[in-house]
């Protein structure tokens, strides 16, 4: 066992209540405490997902060095092209570079821009 526990994965965005409620709508998780600086989202695992504001927020460019994404969520569906349908009517737009349609992911955008895939298993 580690020395530690993960608690929260905490994002980076413009807006953190309207990408905690993207992401409360796309996990079907909860919105479990909004301050204008920070939102958490609760429901699953790693137990938290938490949204703070950064003034003048610029999106990472993958699959660009320059400004690299840094980190991505990988999220299991069931089906991708019902899941893909559903994450774009949320808000989402799918990457032009798709490195991994014929693998059993796509790549998408969230509202603030960062990369997130939609995987099958």
């Amino acid at each position: 066992m580690g020395i530690a526990q993960l608690r929260s994965i905490v994002l980076d965005c413009p807006d953190p209540k309207q990408l905690a409620e993207f992401y409360s709508a796309l996990l079907g998780w909860k919105i479990a405490s909004v301050e204008d600086d920070w939102v958490v989202v609760t429901g699953g695992r790693p137990g938290r997902l938490c949204f703070q504001l950064v003034p003048g927020y610029r999106p990472p460019e993958w699959p660009s060095t320059e400004r690299s994404q840094q980190f991505h969520l990988d999220l299991t569906v069931e089906n991708l092209d019902e899941a893909e349908k559903e994450a774009l009517a949320l808000g989402a737009s799918k990457h032009p570079y798709q490195p991994g349609e014929d693998e059993g992911f796509r790549v998408f955008l969230d509202p603030a821009g960062h990369p997130f895939c939609l995987c099958v298993d």
